[in-house]
């Protein structure tokens, strides 16, 4: 299991793009260091995720806490 946090940034024609992924050790840590970031972003989340070290893949996304513009999670596949 790993924590990561997905700022989003507005793209050149509106649409929102992944900004930098950072990682978290904790569930709590994860939510911290989102909610420090939602108001320098257009939106931010906080994901619980499975992680597979071999091929680098992350599944199963867990929201833990989400900000502002978010997009569906499959709209970007976080592997």
């Amino acid at each position: 299991m790993k924590f990561i946090v997905v700022p989003f940034r507005k793209g050149p024609d509106g649409n929102l793009l992944p900004a930098e992924v950072r990682s978290a050790g904790t569930d709590v840590g994860a939510v911290r260091v989102a909610h420090s970031m939602r108001e320098r972003h257009a939106g931010v989340a906080a994901y619980e995720v499975l992680f597979d070290p071999e091929t680098g893949a992350m599944y199963a996304p867990k929201v833990l806490f989400q900000h502002g513009r978010v997009p569906a999670l499959d709209e970007h596949a976080t592997a």
